[in-house]
């Protein structure tokens, strides 16, 4: 399936292509960080204790060394109002409704962990991000317009969501020769209800897959710091 070529738009303006960013990939096993000027990967454990707080204090120490101008940040779960809108299953608490702009004294653009994936893969048209982690990440990018979904807790067999089959808990149960098999069918019907131009699957069990589904390309983890980059620069995107 072939994807429609990125239409001709306007370059950045100074302004943007100026802001040196400090991209937050967070989960629930490190907090990872990067600038959009290039150099090394950092990173800290995370997990039950980490609070919304403690995160912040750890990576203004982590990158204490570092001069940046904002902050493009993944959160794992929804955002509402560049807040997250509630606690994550992972994490300590003190996450919903915190400012994080106030905290770093910097100012931050928060989106779904997900979505900032997705931005960071994306290369124009009508694309579908999956994530298959933990449970299953998803975003529709449409023509520059970023939309959050959550296809994850849709009904498949078996009174079970598609995250029952497809995230951590089907590969456990199931096993991975059952769960490929989950994996083809799930993308094949979400071909066919949202007729992207392509799907990308990223997250961490993108490796197990033994092939591709057709019309899909894999993702890298790493691109979840340029999507935090492409929050600042890329003046196309929409939300």
């Amino acid at each position: 399936m072939s994807v429609k070529p990125k239409s001709s738009k306007q370059s950045p303006s100074a302004s943007a292509k100026d802001l040196v960013v400090l991209a937050i990939d967070l989960g629930g096993s490190h907090v990872k960080v990067r600038l959009s000027t290039g150099g090394e990967r950092r990173a800290v454990p995370s997990g039950m204790e980490m609070s919304a707080q403690k995160m912040v204090e750890a990576v203004k120490q982590l990158t204490a060394d570092w001069q940046f101008d904002v902050i493009g940040m993944g959160y794992p779960g929804p955002v509402a109002d560049n807040r997250p809108a509630i606690e994550p299953h992972n994490l300590g608490p003190g996450w919903k409704d915190f400012d994080f702009s106030a905290a770093f004294g910097k100012p931050v653009k928060l989106v779904n962990d997900a979505v900032m994936q997705a931005i960071g893969s994306y290369k124009g048209g009508n694309m579908l991000f999956l994530g298959l982690g933990t449970g299953l990440g998803s975003t529709m990018i449409v023509h520059y317009l970023c939309l959050p979904m959550e296809l994850a807790h849709l009904p498949y067999k078996k009174d079970g969501t598609f995250e029952d089959y497809i995230g951590e808990r089907g590969l456990e149960k199931y096993g991975k020769k059952k769960w490929r098999k989950s994996v083809e069918k799930v993308v094949g019907k979400l071909q066919a209800a949202l007729l992207p131009h392509e799907i990308v699957i990223g997250g961490g069990n993108v490796e197990k897959l033994e092939k591709l589904p057709d019309g899909c390309r894999a993702g890298d983890n790493e691109n979840a710091f340029l999507g935090g980059f492409r929050l600042w620069k890329d003046e196309d995107l929409r939300f």
